[in-house]
Formats: structure tokens, C-alpha cells, sequence
């Protein structure tokens, strides 16, 4: 790769004005010259050295993401990105990062140990980090002394050391299990595969839903569902032996909430006929499902996007306004919930 040094040698110029030229200061410098350096850098297939320029600057212009994933997540693809919650927020993250000039670096891991070892040799200007579990957060922060900003990250103990952008999860599903409710709904099934973060709050606004309604709630009701691929089916087998308990389920998520409708109907059940069912997310599966899912709303897209926008602003000094950022939840109603006497 040529050097500016070497430009300026060959053109008979000075190496700050062919820097000039090539970074678009050009007030001082005139048009013939601006022209034969335009000229020679076409004819060379100049490539500016971004790197140097930035690391000469301090900084490196990239923005680390960190996906922390449950090693069971995925039970039906090994890949976290087929998710399309997961796909729309990284889309949010990667168009908010490109407009404002940075460039995106991804990292995946279900080792909270092995995701410390490698961010603190990145030479990143900033991290996000995706779905940090109990003190996950707080450890990095502990390690990596650069702006962070987290995403559905709920430590036990509140942290100064990150901001985290989340969403309404309590107040959206209270919301739901309230729908289910007023329609006569009294026998509602809790369904998750984990007890922490974001379904931990779900679970709070379902108990609080039950409670202000005067339903009294059972262990029996928490499906915690452990969907490894060597018992998925007996897994799905037990909870639709269950289901005929009930008059409607709760899902986390509308991917398992679809999920459990195919393995009811497989099983003879009409939904919502005989049972309803309420998802979380309201992505694509709950829109094109038969019949369409009535879902908790949350804009993905927007998550990432905020939380972009945030990482960027601190590392350009911007104080936000709040370390906890709750985006809006609301609910969808479509055609999974039955109105029973």
C-alpha cells in the first residue's frame, strides 16, 4: 500500500498537502492541485489506512456486541442469529452504529469467563452486551473500563457501573394476564425456560396480575420448560398432558408459544377453543402463525437501536439521562384468546 510519504515524493508536493486532499481540507490548496492528486490516487487505487488514521486518533471506531446465550436456548438451531428477535435488534445495532461512522464487531458465548479473557485484549471503543445474567454485567464492567451499555441485563443488585435498555417486561405481561383474566380466564399456566432476567420480571407482572385479581397462584403453575435435544419431546409430551389443566397459557416467547400451538393441535386441541395462549415479543412467528398470536409488543429493532445511540453519545461524552432506559410493551390482540363465562 502506498504511503501519503510516498505520494508526495512522486508528486513533487508536500506530504500535509496531499493529506489535505485526501481528508478534504481543501481551503488552501489549489484546484490543479486538488486535480493531480485526485488523478494519481485513482491511477494507484489509493486506499486510505483507517486504522492507523484511527489508532493515531486514540480510538478505533469499532463498537464490541457481546451475545451471551443459555447453552439450551437454541434447542431447534444452532445458531442464535435464526432467532428473529436477536436478528432484528443486531440489525438496530448495526445500521445505528454504521450512520454514525463506527463499525460493529460480534462476539458469541455461553462462558461469562470466557467472554471477560476476550474483551479486555479488544481494542474496541465501547461494548454491548446482550442478555448478562444475575452479576454477568457488573463482572465485565469490573474488567473492561470503557463505556458499556446492556441490553435486557438485570443484575440482582442495581449497578452504577452500566446502563442497561430493557423494556416494560413486568408492567407488559401484567397487561396480558389481565386480558386473559377479563376474559374469564382463572386456570393461566406460566411458561419459560429460565428464572432470570427478563422472564424473572415476566414472572413478577403475571404473579402481580394473578394477585390483584384475587387468583390464588400454585407452584404447579410454572412450567419451566428445559429444552435440551435429548428431551424436547418429553418435555413438550408432559406440558400438553397439562395443558388440559388449564384454560390458557402464558409463553415468554412467542417462538415457544408457536411451538406449543403446533404440538397442541398435533395432539387434537382447538386453539383458542379449548385453550388460549398469549406470546411475548410479537415477531414474525406470532404474524404468519394460524391462528395469528396475541402477543406482548416490543420493537426489537428500536432496543438495538437505542442502545447504539447511547454507547456512541458516552463515548463522545453525552451523559444519558437514565442508567435504566424501559421501552414501551403493549399488547397485540389478535385471534389466540377465547372469551369464556
Amino acid at each position: 500500500m502506498i504511503t501519503i510519504k510516498e505520494i508526495a515524493s512522486r508528486l513533487g508536493l508536500s506530504t500535509t498537502t496531499v493529506s489535505n486532499v485526501i481528508h478534504g481540507k481543501t481551503k488552501e490548496v489549489s484546484a490543479e492541485t486538488i486535480a493531480r492528486v485526485q488523478k494519481f490516487l485513482e491511477e494507484v487505487e489509493y486506499v486510505p489506512n483507517i486504522n492507523a488514521r484511527n489508532l493515531a486518533q486514540g480510538q478505533s471506531k469499532i463498537i464490541g456486541v457481546v451475545l451471551k446465550t443459555l447453552d439450551f436456548r437454541l434447542w431447534y438451531s444452532d445458531n442464535i442469529l435464526s432467532d428473529s428477535f436477536v436478528a432484528e435488534m443486531i440489525g438496530g445495532i448495526e445500521r445505528a452504529v454504521r450512520e454514525a461512522g463506527y463499525y460493529m464487531m460480534l462476539y458469541i458465548s455461553d462462558d461469562i469467563a470466557e467472554i471477560i479473557q476476550h474483551i479486555s485484549i479488544w481494542n474496541v471503543d465501547g461494548l454491548i452486551l446482550f442478555s448478562m445474567m444475575d452479576d454477568d454485567g457488573n463482572r465485565v464492567a469490573a474488567k473492561y473500563h470503557k463505556p458499556i451499555v446492556c441490553i435486557d441485563t438485570y443484575s440482582s443488585e442495581k449497578s452504577d457501573d452500566f446502563i442497561n435498555v430493557g423494556l416494560d417486561d413486568e408492567k407488559g405481561t401484567c397487561q396480558a394476564v389481565k386480558y386473559l383474566i377479563e376474559n374469564g380466564h382463572r386456570k393461566i399456566g406460566f411458561f419459560t425456560d429460565n428464572r432470570v432476567g427478563v422472564d424473572r420480571e415476566r414472572f413478577w407482572g403475571y404473579r402481580r396480575a394473578l394477585k390483584e385479581a384475587g387468583i390464588e397462584y400454585s407452584d404447579r403453575d410454572f412450567f419451566l420448560f428445559k429444552p435440551t435435544k435429548e428431551s424436547v419431546d418429553r418435555n413438550i409430551e408432559k406440558l400438553c398432558r397439562k395443558a388440559r389443566d388449564y384454560t390458557a397459557l402464558f409463553c415468554c416467547s412467542d417462538i415457544y408459544a408457536v411451538i406449543i400451538m403446533a404440538a397442541l393441535k398435533d395432539r387434537g386441541f382447538r386453539i383458542p377453543e379449548d385453550i388460549s395462549i398469549i406470546g411475548f415479543d410479537d415477531n414474525l412467528y406470532s404474524r404468519v402463525c394460524t391462528p395469528r398470536l396475541t402477543t406482548v409488543h416490543q420493537d426489537a429493532t428500536q432496543k438495538g437501536k437505542v442502545a447504539a445511540e447511547i454507547l456512541i453519545g458516552l463515548i463522545r461524552g453525552v451523559k444519558p439521562v437514565s442508567k435504566d432506559v424501559r421501552l414501551e410493551a403493549r399488547l397485540e390482540i389478535r385471534d389466540t384468546v377465547k372469551k369464556i363465562n
